[in-house]
Formats: structure tokens, sequence, C-alpha cells
């Protein structure tokens, strides 16, 4: 995903379907290429970089 994306979804009030590796995520801040997401399952926090992550709508399964 590119970073102007993400910054769109963290300034827009709309619920956006967001995947790091087949998980899904909210996106809690953006830092350069590297966004800090949670897990929906509760399984913590992690950096990642900007382009692992998806929507799920572009991404062919």
């Amino acid at each position: 995903m590119n970073t102007n994306r993400i910054n769109e979804i963290l300034t827009n009030k709309e619920k956006c379907d967001v995947f790091y590796k087949d998980k899904p995520v909210w996106i809690q801040e953006l830092n350069n290429n590297i966004a800090t997401v949670g897990f929906i399952d509760g399984t913590g926090d992690r950096d990642v970089y900007a382009e692992d992550l998806y929507e799920d709508s572009l991404h062919s399964k």
C-alpha cells in the first residue's frame, strides 16, 4: 500500500479492511514508510513496511 493511501485511511472516518500477511489489522500511525499496526485478533502491535499492507478489495485471492 502506498503511504498516501495510508494517510487517507488515518484521516478518514470510514472503516477500511486492511491486512498484513492475511491478518486483519488497524493502522495506528505512519512514520516515513513504516506503519505501526495492531492486529484485530488482539495478538499485539507491530511495525511493518507500508508496502506490505493491502486492502481486501484490492487483493486478488
